[in-house]
């Protein structure tokens, strides 16, 4: 399923979805809390495309996200992640889950533990962003979790993409806009 890709070298990239590669991705939004935001996720030869129309009242949040890789992605010989997405100029979180024994015990807890680092997109044009492992924070339900954990990029196992009224720290995004919304998610690469 992965494809390491040798640029360089000293830069080893692996190829974790682009184009048609998002296949089994799918939606998950404020509805299944009593929202009222709707949205798709559509692979085509692009790549994956979010289009949803965001509701701040009662919830405020949609997102893609992959299907749970069994077994989990051995990202361990890479220091981040880069995403290519041609975007919207608002602000979006990336979630990734881990089958560590945190992540499952996140699991327990609706939203389970997720690792987040939130990004900006250009208004037009392709945005390139790279989230370092170190960057990304532990939360449960968009709250920090106030205790240390460890991130295991060994044991990824599934990721997500969301727009939501709340930032990795926990509180107002503000980048959240309501209204139509459209991502086209072109690649997602783990990088050295």
């Amino acid at each position: 399923m992965l494809r390491p890709v040798a640029l360089w070298p000293e830069l080893l990239t692996i190829l974790i979805a682009a184009g048609d590669g998002f296949s089994g991705w799918a939606s998950l939004n404020d509805t299944i809390m009593g929202g009222r935001s709707s949205g798709e996720c559509v692979v085509n030869s692009d790549g994956l495309l979010m289009q949803a129309e965001v509701v701040a009242e009662g919830g405020g949040f949609v997102s893609c996200r992959s299907p749970v890789w069994q077994p989990p992605l051995d990202l361990s010989s890479a220091t981040a992640l880069r995403l290519r997405l041609q975007g919207d100029g608002r602000r979006y979180k990336l979630a990734v889950a881990v089958s560590d024994l945190a992540g499952r015990l996140g699991d327990l807890v609706p939203g389970g533990l997720r690792w987040v680092e939130d990004f900006d997109t250009q208004p037009s044009g392709i945005s390139e962003v790279v989230i370092p492992f170190s960057d990304l924070k532990p939360v449960v339900r968009a709250k920090p979790v106030g205790f240390p954990l460890r991130f295991e990029a060994a044991k990824v196992s599934r990721l997500q993409i969301l727009h939501s009224r709340f930032a990795d720290d926990g509180e107002s995004n503000p980048g959240f806009r309501a209204g139509p919304l459209r991502l086209q998610v072109l690649s997602i690469e783990a990088i050295q």
